[in-house]
C-alpha cells in the first residue's frame, strides 16, 4: 500500500528524545523510519555502550527519570521545530506474570509513567507515544495518563497490537499510544505498515549452526548454553511446537507432575520454523523456561537469535570489543527492549500524520 511521508528533507525539523531507552530498540526504530533521535534517557548504565554504539548521533543520559526536568528537555530539544517524546516506561508493575498482582502499586517502579505525565507537562511537546503491556490499560495510572493528555489538548490514538503483524518474527502482544498537538493522532494499521509476515527460519535459519555449549568464532553474541546430559535427552525427544507430556516419563520433572505444572506445556519446548517465536523474554537463552528450544538443533536460543527475533538488525552491538559477555546482563537488556519494527511503527505513523 502506497503511503505519504514526509519529505526526507523536513526530517532534521524534528527531534526525539527517547524516555527510559535501554539499550536503543525503540530508537533504533524510530530512526530506520526517518526521525532524528537527540538523546535517550535511562538509569542503567550498563545500556549506553550499546545505545550510542548503533544509534550514532544520539547520546545516552543516565539519568533516573524523577530527577530529569522539562528545562533539561527543552534545552535538548534546542530549535527542534517538532518536538517528539517518546518512552516505555518499565512493565514489570504491570505485567500479567506477576505472582502479587494485589499489591503491584508498591512496586518500585509504579510511578515512572506519573513522572512520563509531569515532563509532558512541563515540555508540551507535539507528539507523544509510549509502548508497554497490555495489562497496563486495566490500571488507574493509565486512565491518569490519558487525562493528563486529554486535559493539555492532545488527540490520542491507543490500542493493543500484535507484533507479528508488524513484522516482527515473535507473537507478542503490546500496548501502543500515539498522542498529538495538532494533529489527528492515528497509529499505523497493519494494512497501512505492509510489512511481510517473518517466521522463525526467516529471521535466524540462515544462522552458522552451533551445538549447545559452543560459540560461532565470528560471533561471540551467537553463543549457546550449556545443557546438561538429561536436558540434552530432554531436547531431543522434543518436536517443535511439542510438550514436555511427550518425553518418556524418566525425562519428565516433578514439577510438572504437580496441578500448577501441567498448565506450562511449553516449557522446555522447541519453536517452529514456520511461526513467529513465542514472546521473548529476558531469559530465551535458558531451555528450561519456555519454548525456546533451536527447532532442530540440540540447544536454546543464543543471544544473537533472541536479538533478531525481536527485530533488532543482525550487526546490534550489545557488548564492546574484547569484554566478556553475559548472558544474563544482555539477556534482560533484549528481553526488556522494545522491539525496533514497533519503534518504526510509531515513527513512520508520526511521519504519516505531518505529511496529512
Amino acid at each position: 500500500m502506497e503511503q505519504s511521508y514526509m519529505d526526507a528533507s523536513a526530517h532534521g525539523r524534528i527531534g526525539v528524545i527517547d524516555l527510559f531507552c535501554g539499550v536503543g530498540g525503540l530508537t533504533c526504530g524510530l530512526r530506520k523510519a526517518g526521525l532524528n533521535v537527540l538523546v535517550g534517557i535511562d538509569s542503567d548504565e550498563s545500556c549506553r555502550f550499546a545505545y550510542e554504539a548503533n544509534n550514532d548521533g544520539a547520546s545516552f543520559i543516565c539519568m533516573d527519570i524523577r530527577k530529569v526536568t522539562g528545562d533539561m528537555l527543552e534545552k535538548r530539544f534546542g530549535q527542534c521545530e517538532i518536538r517528539v517524546l517518546v518512552g516505555c516506561a518499565p512493565c514489570q508493575p504491570f505485567s500479567s506474570h506477576r505472582k502479587d498482582k494485589k499489591h503491584r502499586n508498591l512496586h518500585k517502579d509504579w510511578g515512572l509513567l506519573g513522572e512520563f505525565s509531569r515532563l509532558i507537562r512541563e515540555t508540551k511537546p507535539d507528539f507523544v507515544s509510549m509502548e508497554n503491556v497490555p495489562a497496563l490499560a486495566k490500571e488507574t495510572i493509565f486512565s491518569e495518563f490519558l487525562s493528563t493528555l486529554e486535559e493539555l489538548g492532545y488527540s490520542i490514538d491507543w490500542r493493543v497490537v500484535k507484533t507479528e503483524e508488524y513484522g516482527v518474527p515473535q507473537k507478542r502482544r503490546r500496548l501502543i499510544l500515539i498522542a498529538a498537538k495538532d494533529y489527528g493522532a492515528k497509529i499505523q494499521t497493519p494494512a497501512d505498515f505492509d510489512a511481510a509476515p517473518m517466521s522463525v527460519k526467516d529471521a535466524i535459519g540462515s544462522l552458522p549452526r552451533i551445538s549447545a555449549g559452543a560459540t560461532d568464532p565470528a560471533d561471540n553474541l551467537h553463543s549457546a548454553s550449556v545443557l546438561t546430559s538429561k536436558n540434552l535427552q530432554r531436547i531431543r525427544a522434543s518436536r517443535p511446537n511439542g510438550t514436555w507430556r511427550e518425553w518418556p516419563k524418566e525425562l519428565q520433572l516433578d514439577c510438572h507432575k504437580r496441578p500448577t505444572g501441567e498448565t506450562y506445556p511449553g516449557v522446555y519446548g522447541r519453536m517452529a520454523w514456520d511461526e513467529p517465536a513465542p514472546t521473548i523474554t529476558t531469559q530465551f537463552y535458558c531451555y528450561g523456561t519456555g519454548r525456546y528450544g533451536h527447532p532442530e538443533q540440540d540447544r536454546a536460543l543464543t543471544l544473537r537469535e533472541g536479538a533478531i527475533l525481536q527485530s533488532f538488525p543482525e550487526g546490534y552491538k550489545f557488548a564492546q570489543s574484547g569484554e566478556k559477555v553475559s548472558r544474563k546482563s544482555i539477556g534482560r537488556h533484549i528481553g526488556n527492549a522494545v522491539p525496533p519494527k514497533l519503534g518504526e511503527v510509531v515513527g513512520k505513523s508520526i511521519l504519516n500524520m505531518l505529511a496529512q
